[in-house]
């Protein structure tokens, strides 16, 4: 599902509030996840998931072609670890859901 998708299945299932709302407001959510996380901070959705930093060490890769060493730097990657609820809900859906 993309952003715009998601605007209008929420246009869709509340069709008073205008989708200018809905779109700012969508935007805002995402924008306020993304700065938390790169402010370090854990974002926990009670039911849904939670998303967190994970922090890969600085590593010595080889380059495919030349077989030359390379530094990999450090890296911070989003991890999302999904909630109970999400889980069983996605486990017990029906075949024709999926």
């Amino acid at each position: 599902m993309t952003k715009s998708e998601l605007i209008k299945y929420i246009s869709a299932k509340h069709p008073l509030l205008p989708p200018r709302d809905i779109e700012n407001a969508t935007r805002h959510i995402l924008e306020y996840l993304s700065d938390a996380l790169q402010q370090d901070e854990r974002i926990e959705i009670r039911g849904f998931g939670s998303f967190s930093l994970h922090i890969r060490p600085e590593k010595v890769g080889r380059n495919p072609r030349t077989g030359e060493s390379v530094r990999v730097p450090e890296k911070r990657v989003p991890h999302f670890k999904a909630g109970k609820e999400l889980r069983e809900q996605v486990d017990y859906a029906p075949a024709s859901v999926r």
